[in-house]
């Protein structure tokens, strides 16, 4: 999953672009606090103000797209972070 979240980040952020790593670890602990549909309708309507490609989109939409697809996933991985 934080795979698919780094490369949602490079959508907006260079690779070596520390707000890139910023995006990251807040979407991460969004997800972990519950709120991944939050995060799913924040990235798409990120990736449409600067009027994105659908070609350059194409990683924050799949992102988005596993965020709403999986939410039990998300849960049993909130409830493990939760643990620890």
């Amino acid at each position: 999953m934080i795979e698919y979240l780094w490369k949602a980040a490079l959508v907006f952020y260079s690779q070596t672009s520390i707000q890139a790593d910023a995006w990251e670890r807040k979407g991460l602990r969004l997800i972990l606090e519950g709120k991944s549909s939050s995060v799913a309708t924040g990235m798409r309507r990120s990736a449409t103000l600067p009027k994105l490609t659908p070609q350059e989109a194409k990683p924050v939409d799949t992102f988005a797209r596993y965020l709403l697809n999986n939410p039990k996933y998300l849960i049993s991985l909130f409830c493990e972070a939760a643990q620890n």
